[in-house]
C-alpha cells in the first residue's frame, strides 16, 4: 500500500550574475517556487518560475499549489493531476516532484520510467542580454568560444545589435529571440540583418496576438513560437506561421506534457527547441529528457545565476551533462 504524501512548497530567491534583459524588462534574481513531495521514505522535487507575461505570481502559485496538494490524501497522484490544473508553473512543479518520487521509489532512472534512451550530454545556448550594441558586442566577445549563442533582442536599433554581436563572435552559432518586441512593419528588415549576420533561427518576433504576417512573407531562416506556444492544444494554430517550437516545462506545466508535446510537435512537422525560465539546475533537469530530442537546446538559465544549487547539473562551457539522482530524476 503507498504511504500517504506530503507535500511542502516554499520559495526561493537565486541572485543573477550581473543582471538579465530582455524586451519586456530587466531583473537581478531569480525568484522560483519548489514543490517537494515526503512519503517518509523518499523525497520528490520540481522547481517552477512563475512568469507575470502569462498572469503568474508566486503567491497565485503557491496557492494553486496548496489547494491541489489537499488531494493527496484522496489519491491525486501525476496522472490524475493534469486535469487538476491547467498548464503552467503551478503543475509544473508538482508533475516533476512525482516524476522524481516515482524514481526514488522505484531505484530506477526517470528516464527509464518514461521510456526513453539514456540521455547524454548536449550543447545549450548562452544568453546574451538586451543592451547596446557596443555592450552585447563586449558579452558577445567574452563568450565567443561557446557553440551557440542566444542573443535578445526587440527595440530599435536591433540590426546594429545583431551585427555587432556577429563581429565580436564570428565562429559561434547564433540564434535570436525578440520577445515579441517586433511589428509587422518591421518584421522584414530585421529578418534581413539576421540573415545578414548568419542567424539560423528566429525566436517569437511578434506579439503571440499579432503574428499573422508570418505566414506572409518569406521567412530567411527557420521562425521558433514561444509565447505563441504552450501545449499540445496550441500547435495546431500555428502552422504556416512557424517552423519550430519552443518546449517549455512552465509552459507546458510539466514534464508529462512535454514528452506528449514534442511527439505531436514532429508529428506535425515542426522543428523542437526546448527552453528554460532563469532558474536553477532543479528546473533545467527534467527538461534535459525533452533536450535529447531538440534541434536548439537553450537550458543555460542555472549558468546564468551567481550560485546554483548543491549537486547542479555539470556544465563544461557549454556542454551539459544530465542531471544525477542527487538533483532530480
Amino acid at each position: 500500500m503507498p504511504l500517504p504524501l506530503s507535500l511542502t512548497v516554499r520559495t526561493e530567491s537565486w541572485p543573477i550574475a550581473g543582471a538579465f534583459s530582455i524586451s519586456r524588462g530587466a531583473k537581478t534574481e531569480a525568484r522560483v517556487v519548489v514543490a517537494e513531495l515526503n512519503d517518509g521514505r523518499h523525497r520528490g522535487r520540481g522547481e517552477c518560475v512563475p512568469y507575470a507575461r502569462y498572469d503568474e505570481t508566486v503567491k497565485g502559485v503557491i496557492e494553486a499549489l496548496g489547494t491541489v496538494g489537499q488531494k493527496l490524501a484522496f489519491g491525486l497522484d501525476r496522472k490524475t493531476l493534469q486535469a487538476e490544473l491547467p498548464a503552467g508553473a503551478a503543475r509544473n512543479a508538482l508533475d516533476c516532484a512525482f516524476w522524481d518520487l516515482e524514481a526514488k521509489r522505484a531505484g530506477r532512472p526517470a528516464y527509464e520510467l518514461a521510456g526513453l534512451p539514456v540521455p547524454h550530454a548536449l550543447t545549450t545556448a548562452y544568453t546574451i542580454s538586451l543592451g547596446t550594441p557596443e555592450a552585447m558586442a563586449d558579452a558577445a566577445g567574452a563568450a565567443s568560444a561557446r557553440k551557440l549563442l542566444k542573443i535578445k533582442l526587440g527595440g530599435a536599433g536591433d540590426a546594429a545589435r545583431i551585427a555587432a554581436v556577429r563581429a565580436a563572435a564570428p565562429q559561434s552559432e547564433l540564434i535570436v529571440d525578440a520577445n515579441e518586441g517586433w511589428t509587422a512593419d518591421n518584421l522584414a528588415a530585421n529578418l534581413a540583418a539576421c540573415a545578414e549576420a548568419g542567424v539560423t533561427l528566429v525566436e517569437q518576433p511578434l506579439p503571440a496576438d499579432d503574428d499573422a504576417a508570418l505566414a506572409a512573407i518569406r521567412r530567411p531562416m527557420a521562425v521558433c513560437a514561444d509565447e505563441s506556444v504552450h501545449d499540445r492544444a496550441s500547435l495546431a494554430g500555428l502552422a504556416n506561421r512557424y517552423d519550430a517550437v519552443n518546449i517549455k516545462l512552465d509552459k507546458t506545466g510539466g514534464l508529462t506534457e512535454a514528452l506528449a508535446m514534442a511527439a505531436e510537435a514532429e508529428r506535425l512537422g515542426f522543428g523542437i527547441m526546448i527552453g528554460c525560465m532563469v532558474a536553477t539546475s532543479l528546473a533545467m533537469a527534467p527538461a534535459m529528457l525533452v533536450a535529447q530530442r531538440a534541434r536548439v537546446v537553450d537550458l543555460d538559465g542555472a549558468l546564468l545565476l551567481a550560485k546554483d544549487r548543491p549537486d547542479g547539473l555539470r556544465y563544461e562551457g557549454s556542454l551539459v551533462h544530465p542531471p544525477t539522482s542527487r538533483l532530480w530524476g
